[in-house]
């Protein structure tokens, strides 16, 4: 685990600004990965604040603070002391970065990085040389670059399981950021790279055409949940008490390390079938019997909500 000290804030800073010189759009995290400025509207009832992504013209609003404009980095990081990491942009010009996290877990039968190797054989396509960022759960991320006219939404465990996906309105940990967990770092050799274009193979895979599901491949949801076109409707009663009670005995299951990252990927899929917020205080209280502490917990089901909104960040798949 990676030592927090009070030269940690300043090497996040220097990490950013470098970032931000390379075009990619930055701005601080904690060290719980999560944006480290407050929103300037909590506590406020308004709709219109609610949807605010940063034309109120105030900082606070995670992703959509992102910028390479070094002065507005350093305003951003002077806000913000206590960063001791940067997030980066998703989607956003010039790069247009499409994040391919590759989560390490037991649990799934087999890792992440194996079973986007077996997407490549089946849908023909290769991971092109690029840079990784190695995370300190032990997983990665791989940066790929997308086209100007595609848009790659965020998924998590829908091409795999343990396969992430960020896109636009996402974000990725930048290297060189530091986490309660650990030191996100560069995997050697791949420094001196810049980021791949994403194969159109893969892209297709990304960017399903409206009204198809977006799920490809990775078998049923935990707890016996199918996928679609199988038994009851998605919306019908029946199937979402199956699949809540099934999610809910997902995360119970969890070991310890695996605990953050299932209870994330159990309230994305209850978030995407519709009845996330009537299951959040099932899957925190199935969390917290795991050991997890509430406000952990209820962080990461308020990033699953934010994520399958499309106003999503990036979260455990860097945990």
């Amino acid at each position: 685990m990676a030592t927090i000290d009070r030269q940690t804030p300043a090497l996040a800073l220097a990490h950013a600004l470098a970032a931000a010189g390379r075009g990619l759009p930055v701005f601080p995290l904690s060290a719980t990965k999560l944006p480290a400025l407050r929103s300037p509207h909590r506590g406020e009832q308004s709709p219109a604040h609610c949807r605010c992504r940063g034309e109120c013209g105030l900082p606070g609003h995670g992703v959509h603070d992102a910028t390479t404009d070094p002065a507005a980095v350093r305003a951003l990081f002077a806000a913000a002391p206590r960063a001791t990491g940067y997030g980066i942009a998703c989607g956003r010009a010039p790069h247009r970065l499409i994040g391919v996290d590759l989560d390490i877990d037991p649990s799934y039968g087999s890792d992440a990085a194996g079973a986007l190797r077996q997407l490549g054989l089946q849908h023909l396509f290769t991971i092109p040389p690029t840079v990784t960022v190695l995370t300190p759960s032990g997983g990665r991320h791989l940066w790929l670059t997308g086209p100007a006219d595609a848009t790659v939404p965020n998924s998590a465990g829908r091409l795999a399981p343990g396969i992430d996906i960020r896109g636009s309105g996402g974000y990725l940990v930048g290297p060189g950021s530091v986490t309660t967990h650990g030191r996100y770092r560069l995997a050697p050799g791949t420094a001196h790279l810049t980021p791949a274009p994403c194969p159109r193979a893969l892209l297709r895979l990304l960017t399903p055409p409206p009204g198809r599901a977006s799920r490809t491949g990775g078998g049923p949801a935990p707890g016996g949940a199918s996928g679609p076109g199988t038994g009851p409707g998605p919306g019908s009663p029946v199937t979402a008490a199956r699949r809540g009670e099934g999610l809910i005995q997902f995360v119970l299951a969890a070991h310890e390390g695996q605990r953050n990252t299932r209870l994330f990927w159990a309230a994305c899929r209850a978030y995407e079938h519709g009845f996330g917020d009537a299951l959040a205080d099932g899957l925190t209280a199935a969390a917290v019997r795991t050991g997890l502490p509430e406000h952990e917990a209820r962080a990461a089901i308020a990033s699953a909500a934010r994520l399958t909104s499309g106003r999503g960040e990036e979260h455990h798949g860097a945990a």
